[in-house]
């Protein structure tokens, strides 16, 4: 286990972690709701005893480019009540104390090195902390649709992840870590510094592949079909996949894609029909749009989204655009717009 890890699992005063961002100190209900509220989304908070004897809450809150780490403590135990967080998705790991939450139909009691949860927008969330502090990870319900959406070959829509996470499993354990490190750096560079806009990608794209490869969601199949790694996949598709993948940026030539699967192109059609749900044509479409996604997110400011949507392959820029935003619901633009912001 890590240092980070450890230093993050360890029970501390709320003010030890993130202290040099801090956004919210108060003994009072009233205030630490409407305060909090409004970093994350309005919510009802009440002690779950008749008096507030004991209480206390503390929010630090360290704000990136798509995504956030936080610091939330409660003295005494509280019930939350936030509904659908609508915005933003929240891994919550505990640090101290514990939690008991509810995300739809599901619950599950969180604790320190042995559950974390993982709320989606979508779900109504109830949660009742006791003396409770949590790492709490938060990104932007859009980027993840979007990656999502990437992942899979579907259009843009809500993902809705399983609320548990099992940090005694490896892709919790990694997650956990990953959270961990993010804190130590913000803690690093301090409230007046900044992540260079490399260092702000590579870190999207690193919590991004933990949440989406890492947690069971809604579309963990679709991407396992989508990126071929599913068992069931026949091994002809599986190398027509790749071969589309390695040659994306180039005009689609059936003879050849199906010359590299090793069967015919009627059968080859038949098979991505049943098997991926698409066309090839589509699939392709599919592939250069997220390859396209993911260059405007790391773009540099003066990229031109004409040279690199050539780069990737398109020939009709209004189709592309109109393609780009039936997926990702917005324009290419908007997106590049977003990452420079």
């Amino acid at each position: 286990m890590s240092a980070a890890v450890l230093e993050m699992s360890a029970r501390v005063p709320a003010a030890e972690r993130l202290a040099a961002f801090a956004r919210v100190t108060t003994d009072d209900v009233d205030e630490a709701a409407e305060a909090i509220g409004r970093i994350f989304c309005p919510h009802d908070l009440k002690p779950t005893q008749a008096r507030a004897d004991g209480f206390s809450a503390r929010h630090n809150c360290a704000a990136f480019a798509g995504f956030s780490i936080n610091y939330v403590a409660y003295g005494g135990s509280v019930s939350i009540d936030p509904g659908c967080l609508d915005r933003f998705f929240l891994v919550q790991v505990p640090l101290a104390g514990s939690a008991r939450i509810r995300a739809g139909a599901r619950e599950l009691d969180a604790a320190p090195e042995r559950t974390a949860s993982l709320l989606s927008p979508t779900i109504p969330t109830r949660m009742m902390w006791r003396d409770c502090a949590q790492a709490i990870l938060l990104l932007d319900r859009r980027m993840v649709e979007q990656r999502a959406a990437a992942l899979s070959g579907r259009a843009a829509g809500r993902v809705e992840f399983d609320p548990v996470i099992d940090l005694d499993a490896p892709s919790g354990r990694a997650l956990r870590a990953r959270i961990a490190e993010l804190m130590t750096l913000a803690e690093r560079v301090g409230p007046s510094g900044r992540l260079s806009p490399l260092a702000m990608a590579d870190w999207r794209e690193a919590l991004l592949d933990h949440l989406l490869n890492g947690q069971r969601h809604g579309l963990s199949d679709a991407i396992q079909m989508f990126a071929g790694r599913a068992e069931r996949l026949p091994r002809a598709l599986r190398a027509a996949r790749d071969h589309l993948a390695d040659n994306a940026g180039e005009p689609l030539d059936l003879a050849q894609l199906a010359c590299a699967a090793g069967i015919g192109i009627r059968a080859l059609q038949l098979g991505f029909r049943r098997h991926f749900g698409v066309s090839i044509s589509q699939m392709l479409l599919d592939m250069r749009l997220a390859a396209l996604n993911a260059r405007l997110a790391k773009a540099a400011p003066d990229a031109s989204i004409t040279e690199i949507a050539f780069d990737l392959g398109f020939t009709h820029l209004g189709r592309m655009a109109g393609a780009y935003r039936d997926k990702f619901s917005e324009t290419p633009s908007a997106t590049l717009r977003r990452r420079m912001s």
